[in-house]
C-alpha cells in the first residue's frame, strides 16, 4: 500500500502539477503527499485498535485495582501501560491525572501515568511504524514506558504529597465519596459505531497537528541544506542530547506535530537517539502542562517533576543512540 501511496505521490506532483523532481518544491510536495496519506492511514488504524482496547479496560477498574492490591512495585508500571494506551498530550492527561490523585491512587503512581501518556500513544506509534520501522518503534515505546515507570517510581520515594496543592489536599482530607462505576453490558458490535466515531474524531482532533507537522517536515526536507542540522546536534558528541532536550522543554507539541519534523531531522544527520529525547521533551515537558498542574500541585514540586523527567530523558538519548 505505501508504494502505491509514493506512486501516486509522484505522479500527483510530478505528471499533475508539472512540478520537477529535482526543484526544492517538488521534493518538498512530494514528501508531504506522501507522508500525510500514510501517517492518516495508519493513525486512524491504530486508534481503532486502542479504540477496542479502552472500550474493554475502563479508568474506574483500573483505580480500583491500584488501590485494592498489593503489587509489589508493579503499580508503576501498570500505570504507565495504561498511560501508553490512552490517546493523550501532555494537557489532555492532566485532568485525568487530578482525577487519579481525587482516587486516593499513590502520587508515584499518578506520575507514572502523566509521563508515559504524552509520550507514547497510537499517534506516535502510528507515525513511527511508517517512518522509522519496527524495531525503532518497539524500543521507543519500551523506553517510553519504562521513562515511566522508573520516573514515578523515584517520585513515589520523594513523598512529595506535602507539595500537593491546598486544594487536592482539603479534597484527600474530606474522603469524598467515588461514584460507583456501572459496567455497560453491550456486545462489541454495539460498541462498534461508537469505538469508529470516536476514531474518527481523535483523527480530526489531530489533523491539523498532522498537517502543520508534516508541512514543517516538508519545508525542512526540501529546502533546508543537507549539513544544517548535522552541524549543530548530528556529531555525536555528548552534549548534543542535553542540548536538544533543554531547547525542547520550551516548545510545546504533540506527538502528531513534532514526529514528521523528528524524521527531517534524522535524514539531515542528527542521530536518531537525540532526535527522540528532543521529541520526547517537546511532548512530555511544556508550559502549558506545568500551568495546568499548577491547580494539583505547589510550584517546588512542578520543578522536582521536570527536572526528574528532564534527567530520564536526556539518559534515554544516550540509550537511544547506543541501541538505534
Amino acid at each position: 500500500m505505501f508504494n502505491w501511496l509514493q506512486h501516486f505521490a509522484d505522479w500527483f506532483i510530478y505528471s499533475v502539477l508539472s512540478i520537477g523532481a529535482e526543484t526544492h518544491l517538488g521534493v518538498a510536495l512530494n514528501f508531504f503527499v506522501y507522508d500525510t496519506l500514510k501517517i492518516l492511514i495508519l493513525l486512524f488504524v491504530i486508534v481503532f485498535i486502542m479504540g477496542i482496547v479502552n472500550a474493554y479496560f475502563p479508568i474506574e477498574r483500573l483505580k480500583d485495582y491500584l488501590n485494592k492490591k498489593k503489587l509489589y512495585g508493579l503499580e508503576y508500571f501498570f500505570s504507565s501501560i495504561f498511560g501508553a494506551i490512552t490517546p493523550f498530550c501532555s494537557c489532555s492527561s492532566v485532568p485525568l491525572f487530578i482525577g487519579f490523585v481525587q482516587g486516593g491512587i499513590p502520587l508515584g503512581v499518578t506520575f507514572s501515568f502523566l509521563i508515559t501518556s504524552p509520550l507514547v500513544n497510537e499517534v506516535a506509534v502510528a507515525m513511527f511504524i511508517g517512518m522509522f520501522g519496527v524495531k525503532a518503534t518497539l524500543i521507543y515505546v519500551a523506553s517510553g514506558i519504562l521513562l515511566g515507570t522508573i520516573g514515578g517510581w523515584l517520585l513515589g520515594k520523594f513523598n512529595l504529597e506535602p507539595l500537593l496543592s491546598d486544594w487536592v489536599k482539603q479534597i484527600l482530607e474530606n474522603k469524598m465519596q467515588q461514584a460507583q462505576f456501572e459496567e455497560e453490558h453491550k456486545t462489541f458490535y454495539q460498541r462498534l459505531p461508537e469505538i469508529t466515531n470516536g476514531a474518527w474524531d481523535i483523527v480530526k482532533s489531530v489533523l491539523l497537528y498532522v498537517i502543520i507537522g508534516i508541512a514543517i517536515g516538508a519545508a525542512m526536507h526540501g529546502y533546508v541544506p543537507e549539513n544544517f542540522f548535522s552541524a549543530y546536534l548530528g556529531g555525536g558528541e555528548w552534549w548534543t542530547v542535553p542540548i536538544a532536550v533543554l531547547v525542547a522543554v520550551p516548545m510545546y507539541a504533540n506527538a502528531a506535530g513534532i514526529v514528521p519534523v523528528i524524521q527531517v531531522f534524522v535524514a539531515k544527520g542528527v542521530p536518531l537517539g537525540t532526535a527522540i529525547a528532543f521529541m520526547m521533551a517537546t511532548v512530555g515537558l511544556s508550559i502549558p502542562e506545568a500551568t495546568l498542574l499548577k491547580k494539583v500541585m505547589s510550584l517546588k514540586l512542578i520543578a522536582i517533576f521536570f527536572g526528574v523527567i528532564t534527567l530520564c530523558i536526556i539518559l534515554s538519548g544516550y540509550v537511544f543512540n547506543i541501541l538505534l
